[in-house]
């Protein structure tokens, strides 16, 4: 397995669990002044989620 890839892949999956715990359990986040609201997490799950699996599957073969 390429190491690197499998660090990204790993970190990128804890981010995505991240906003996966804010979806389940909401509470408030505020970047600079301003309060993100709820979707930005939908977000956070998707693109760094699909980029964990395909960098893992980049990884193994």
């Amino acid at each position: 397995m390429k190491p690197f890839t499998t660090i990204a892949a790993i970190v990128l999956g804890i981010v995505a669990l991240a906003h996966l715990y804010r979806l389940i359990h909401p509470f408030d986040v505020v970047v600079g002044g301003w309060p993100a609201p709820q979707w930005v997490s939908i977000l956070g799950l998707l693109v760094p989620g699909m980029l964990s699996i395909m960098l893992w599957r980049e990884a193994r073969g």
